[in-house]
């Protein structure tokens, strides 16, 4: 307990899945959590649990692949807490048909890279104005294990392989402020949106390819699994990490 005590945490997509568990694991250590996503009765209700349960947490609608509402995002948590200490670009989304290259559509690339990958240059953006300005802080990115290995839809690995690339960018800036930015890569995670696949859509050509490199035997992680390790790097534990991705797959992409 107490291990992020007087911190001010935004998690993006913090209405279900990963930011869920992080957002409650956070105002369990002590965080004043700020939840956003795009569907705001869900984000209420994991802002009402919080709270019965004895957290601080502040609730905003925001659509990431927005730059302005990123803003607002930012500036409202100052404006309510004063400062900003720690961000986890954790919202996505997945592409429906997991589409390989010679068939992904401009809609879908759009889709994924405009909130994926441009979502969370938006939101760091902002919210490194102020981790950079106070000389502190901690940035932890949600990549996927898709832009690790390359095991995915043409369009979801650009648009999180680009978020590692990203990740090092930002820690090398940040390097000399104490302005931290580290990645997690989760693979399969027991998610709403992961379990509402329509597996009738997925282009059967990549799941050929994937199938070649995976073990079905190894089990998918967990949302509280991933939720453990961000805590970690968003934590003074952490301290001397920077630029460094970690893949989350009970070892399935070894």
């Amino acid at each position: 307990m107490g291990r992020l005590e007087n911190k001010v945490a935004i998690i993006t997509g913090g209405n279900s899945g990963i930011g869920e568990k992080a957002a409650e694991l956070f105002a369990k250590e002590g965080a004043k959590v700020v939840i956003s996503a795009r569907r705001a009765e869900q984000l209420e209700a994991v802002a009402d649990r919080i709270r019965e349960n004895g957290g601080e947490v502040l609730a905003i609608p925001c659509d990431i692949s927005d730059p302005e509402t990123c803003r607002q995002v930012v500036e409202k948590t100052v404006e309510k807490y004063g400062t900003v200490d720690i961000l986890v670009n954790n919202a996505g989304v997945l592409d429906a048909g997991l589409d390989a290259i010679e068939k992904v559509s401009d809609e879908v690339i759009n889709r994924l890279v405009d909130t994926n990958t441009k979502g969370t240059l938006y939101m760091t953006r902002e919210a490194a104005k102020v981790l950079m300005a106070k000389k502190g802080g901690s940035i932890v990115n949600v990549a996927s294990v898709a832009g690790y290995c390359g095991n995915g839809g043409a369009a979801y690995v650009a648009s999180k392989a680009a978020i590692i690339g990203l990740t090092k960018n930002i820690a090398m800036r940040g390097a000399s402020l104490n302005v931290r930015c580290n990645a997690v890569c989760p693979g399969t995670v027991v998610t709403p949106m992961t379990t509402t696949l329509d597996h009738s859509k997925l282009d059967p050509d990549m799941l050929g390819a994937m199938a070649q490199h995976s073990d079905m035997k190894i089990p998918p992680c967990m949302p509280e699994e991933i939720a453990n390790v961000l805590l970690f790097l968003a934590s003074d534990e952490s301290s001397s990490m920077t630029g460094q991705v970690m893949v989350l797959d009970h070892g399935a992409n070894l």
